[in-house]
């Protein structure tokens, strides 16, 4: 039989790091049956027959989060031959209360203690043999990042496994472990079995009611344990709960005194932090810090590496190539124009921003592994509680910086259910890797790259948090979301080189994800743009510009239209072309795709990005796929590279490009965001609220920034331009008008 190996510890002590060293390729990811808490198991290389499963970060083992409740359901229901219990040597008085109830499970117990590099540099010194006698079980020191001492820890693990249970008495007081003796009694006659004996007669002196509810306990039986309970707390004047942590910590205090030595040194993270989580200082560290990632991976090298892509590879090189070649082979004009636009020139448009996107991932990455990105949870939490949200619901924003759906998911471990309704609400706000390609086309095509360029990215990014704090203010004044935000706690890891494994790693799958889409979804798409954009409806008459020379038609210059820098009409006369030319009266048709994107151009018209019915229609389709945006131009633009796109379809007007991203960045996300919200909201009638509300705000901001602009650059005034002031009016009054009931003192009370 397989033996099977718990990893258990509390967040950031390098647990995950530990799993994958032991583990390597032979690891497999779900999910816990009935909660989207992710479950981990894999099978030690050097030995197939050992099981190791990595369970949820946890700080105890009481019912109060979906995480803790998955960990002790695991070691009740499963029964594993071991655990290897990894503990933070920098923290042990936190770390081991953990430890003390893993105890009270009687399996087999190992001690991990990492970080031991860090713990000897702040001058500390730890006296692992009376720990481990102390605390009746193998104390082993690790590294998880160096690899250190991780072969023998799990060694260990196996040899004990086969030990017989083991229940660390001792931890609390005379009087407490006779009430535990006398619970045990009571429960004992067939309710449950021996091992689990003392674990659930703890539980129930603390009046843990998960597990009154999972006993079948008489009523004679529950009428006894609360007289044993009452009596405990009227000799100690305090709750049965109350009672147990006191004395558990008590306990530990206890074995850090006698066995730790040395003063600790103020460590270097902490000298850090001073700075970077400083009330003042952090929120422009952390905007400094964002736009120079963004400058290097959509402003400079990341733009360079894209532009050769784009221009060169695909552009000069794939595309032309593949032409050449099928017909040479005699291929028919629309395969060769399916394979060479459709294909290659619509994935070739998204597979251009592989350089930045692994740039990016790459950066992310790096700052997730050294620890810097618990910092910017931390740093969020204060700004999101000052206006009314939890903490916790920056940790989902987090992860939807990769993906959306598992930053939507994420949303089940915030308690309060109108916490969880605004933050999956709002989690689509934040920029995705499936948005990044907007982001870079718009600041890489639109606005040139460079300096203009990270700011454009930079802005982006915080637009959606900006989205974020306005939401969260403006629906917490709505009855379905009143209550104050949960507390949120969180561990703030030491900082560290970040290990190249786990980074390499973490911009792989990102970046893997990334083309798998674009090989899949998107080449689909692209297939159907194609088909739709070379299959005629109907024709029309029009004045065309014809070349003397060679007779044929300038793409994408009319007789009749001549446009500002900003792809404004101003006038009606020949358009400027060098060269002879001469107009042409002739019939064009229009093509399926052309004569539904016009339909659509109207909802999208007063934006700006409208006035091109292909803009309308690669914005329409980014409900598939957020990437197929740029992919959907590429395609468009019939082969040529994506800065024929800014120029044809934005005729690289700045003011319609950022509308345009606005918009796409804030509005109704992918359909497979959109299966998450609904699956998270239970509720066909919340999901609908849920888009609307995106899709509502993104069209108001964006058309507010288009006329606005128009407003102050041109001196346009218009319809839209009043429309666009009545909605600022209306976005203003939600804003700041009373709540009822205190926002931290923000909001007054109102006036019944």
């Amino acid at each position: 039989m397989s033996i099977k190996i718990a990893l258990v510890g509390n967040p950031n002590t390098g647990k995950t790091t530990l799993f994958n060293a032991l583990t390597g390729s032979n690891q497999y990811v779900g999910n816990w049956p009935g909660v989207t808490v992710e479950k981990k198991e894999g099978k030690i290389k050097w030995n197939k027959e050992v099981i190791l499963t990595d369970l949820p970060g946890i700080y105890s083992l009481s019912p109060y989060t979906p995480e803790e409740i998955v960990a002790r359901n695991y070691l009740v229901d499963e029964h594993p031959s071991a655990i290897i219990n990894i503990v933070d040597g920098t923290n042990l008085e936190r770390n081991l209360y953990l430890t003390t109830q893993l105890l009270d499970f009687g399996i087999p117990v190992v001690i991990a203690i990492n970080f031991m590099d860090v713990v000897r540099k702040r001058g500390t010194k730890l006296n692992l043999k009376k720990i481990e006698k102390e605390l009746g079980c193998r104390v082993v020191e690790i590294s998880a990042l160096k690899g250190d001492g991780i072969e023998e820890v799990a060694r260990e693990a196996i040899a004990i496994s086969t030990k017989k249970p083991f229940f660390k008495k001792d931890i609390f007081s005379h009087k407490t472990e006779q009430a535990i003796e006398k619970i045990e009694k009571i429960v004992s006659g067939g309710y449950i079995e021996e091992r689990e004996l003392r674990f659930i007669s703890v539980k129930l002196l603390e009046r843990d009611e998960e597990i009154v509810s999972h006993i079948d306990l008489s009523e004679k039986g529950k009428k006894e344990i609360e007289k044993i309970i009452k009596a405990l707390e009227e000799e100690f004047d305090d709750d049965s709960e109350g009672i147990v942590i006191s004395e558990r910590y008590d306990y530990i205090t206890s074995i850090v005194e006698k066995k730790v030595s040395g003063k600790d040194k103020i460590s270097t993270s902490d000298k850090i932090d001073r700075i970077v989580t400083n009330r003042w200082l952090a929120i422009p560290i952390f905007a400094l810090v964002m736009f120079s990632v963004y400058f290097i991976a959509i402003g400079t090298i990341g733009q360079w590496m894209t532009d050769f892509a784009n221009e060169t590879l695909f552009g000069e090189w794939i595309v032309p190539g593949a032409v050449s070649l099928l017909e040479g082979w005699g291929v028919s004009p629309w395969v060769v124009g399916l394979v060479a636009d459709g294909i290659i020139g619509g994935v070739g448009s998204v597979l251009g921003f592989v350089p930045q996107m692994v740039i990016l991932f790459l950066l992310l990455s790096l700052l997730e592994d050294c620890g810097y990105m618990s910092r910017i949870a931390f740093i969020m939490d204060r700004v999101f509680r000052r206006f009314g949200l939890s903490g916790k619901s920056f940790v989902p924003m987090l992860i939807a910086s990769g993906c959306g759906v598992p930053g939507i998911m994420a949303s089940r471990t915030i308690e309060q259910q109108n916490d969880r309704k605004i933050t999956i609400m709002t989690t689509g706000f934040i920029p995705c890797s499936a948005k990044m390609p907007i982001v870079a086309f718009v600041a890489g095509e639109i606005f040139g790259g460079g300096i203009w360029g990270a700011v454009v990215a930079t802005g982006a990014y915080f637009v959606g948090i900006g989205a974020v704090i306005c939401s969260g203010i403006i629906l917490k004044k709505f009855k379905a979301f009143w209550g104050h935000p949960a507390p949120f706690v969180m561990e703030l890891p030491e900082y560290h080189v970040p290990a190249p494994k786990n980074v390499f790693k973490s911009t792989f799958d990102r970046a893997w994800s990334f083309i798998k889409r674009a090989g899949t979804v998107i080449l689909l798409a692209s297939i159907l743009i194609w088909t739709f954009q070379n299959v005629s409806l109907d024709s029309t008459k029009s004045e065309v510009v014809m070349d003397v020379e060679t007779g044929e038609a300038i793409h994408g210059v009319h007789a009749h239209e001549i446009y500002d820098e900003d792809g404004n009409v101003i006038d009606y006369e020949m358009a400027n072309h060098d060269g002879p030319h001469f107009i042409k009266e002739g019939c064009t048709s229009k093509s399926v795709l052309q004569v539904l994107g016009e339909g659509l151009s109207i909802v999208f018209k007063p934006l700006g990005f409208g006035e091109s019915w292909e803009t309308s229609v690669a914005t329409v389709l980014g409900l598939v796929a957020k990437e197929e945006v740029p992919g959907a131009l590429g395609t468009m633009t019939e082969g040529r590279n994506l800065s024929s796109a800014a120029d044809e379809f934005f005729a690289h007007s700045r003011l319609k490009g950022l509308s345009f991203l606005i918009f796409n960045l804030l509005c109704a996300p992918c359909f497979g965001a959109i299966g998450a919200i609904k699956n998270e909201m239970n509720s066909k009638r919340w999901t609908w609220l849920t888009l609307g509300y995106m899709t509502g705000l993104a069209y108001a901001l964006s058309l507010m920034v288009y006329q606005f602009g128009r407003l102050v650059r041109y001196g346009s005034f218009g319809f839209f331009t009043v429309i666009a002031f009545i909605l600022l009016a209306i976005f203003l009054y939600l804003l700041f008008k009373p709540a009822k009931f205190s926002i931290f003192g923000i909001f007054k009370k109102k006036k019944a």
